[in-house]
């Protein structure tokens, strides 16, 4: 991670602390099952429950370990399918230009035009509640904002000389945006994926959180912050714990991306005089 600031290597190793604790925990089974009731309900974090009980009597270690695993993998598999449906779309309408980038970039706006949480849950009226609908909802959230962005990339290097020597030499279109543009567009591309990847944690965790989501017996940390925000008095616990994962995750993954930002997209310096 050489060339990379504090905030960025920091950053990094929350997310892989994240991801290594959730994979371990669940492999050695740590705290028991997420289903099992272990102890009386709303108990504190104690030697028998380190994070405590929730109002069933299941320790809430393994359901927070489950929780993660579940919105990690959602919103990553979402962002996959984003970046590729974001990417062919953006390099397609930054090299074609004309009237196909403009009926693709039309779709996005009317997509964009809607709130984030409102298209999700109208996605999740049509398709029902459960992850099939969270992981769509991410989905057609993230694609209208990386597509303009991969776009936008994608349409300067099609205006660059190689391009248009490309062009001149008769390289067939698909050559030209697989080998040259493609390439150059990448870094865009690592960059939205980031944004999108934690706007699609926020977006699964909107829709569990209204019910919308994944459904119990599993869990995911927007369920969880619901089920303890009803028990925020009595047992706060229930709450502050996957509330701190999930600021804890959207922050690192920001970080991540600004300092891909600065690294692949940097800002000229410009005289203030």
């Amino acid at each position: 991670m050489r060339g990379y600031d504090g905030l960025f290597r920091a950053a990094v190793w929350v997310l892989l602390a994240l991801l290594l604790v959730t994979l371990v925990g669940r492999l050695a089974g740590l705290g028991g099952r997420p289903d099992a009731i272990v102890g009386p309900r709303l108990q504190p974090p104690g030697s028998g429950w380190l994070l405590g009980t929730d109002n069933l009597g299941r320790s809430l270690l393994p359901r927070l370990l489950q929780g993660i695993g579940t919105t990690l993998l959602l919103s990553a598999l979402a962002v996959t399918c984003t970046a590729v449906i974001s990417t062919a779309l953006g390099v397609l309408a930054g090299y074609r230009g004309g009237r196909t980038a403009e009926i693709v970039l039309r779709i996005g706006d009317i997509l964009y035009a809607f709130p984030a949480i409102v298209l999700a849950v109208l996605v999740a009226a049509v398709l029902g509640p459960g992850r099939t609908a969270a992981l769509a909802a991410i989905v057609l959230v993230t694609v209208p904002l990386m597509t303009r962005m991969v776009g936008i990339a994608a349409r300067a290097v099609a205006r660059r000389e190689f391009v248009t020597a490309a062009r001149i030499s008769g390289v067939r279109a698909t050559t030209i945006m697989l080998r040259h543009i493609l390439p150059n567009v990448a870094g865009t591309v690592a960059v939205q994926g980031t944004y999108a990847l934690s706007v699609g944690i926020l977006v699964e965790g909107g829709l569990s959180f209204l019910g919308y989501g994944v459904q119990l017996p599993d869990a995911s940390l927007g369920l969880l912050i619901q089920e303890g925000g009803l028990y925020m008095v009595g047992a706060p616990w229930l709450i502050v714990a996957p509330g701190v994962v999930l600021v804890a995750a959207i922050m690192a993954i920001n970080l991540i991306g600004d300092s891909l930002r600065d690294r692949f997209e940097p800002r000229e310096t410009r005289s203030l005089t």
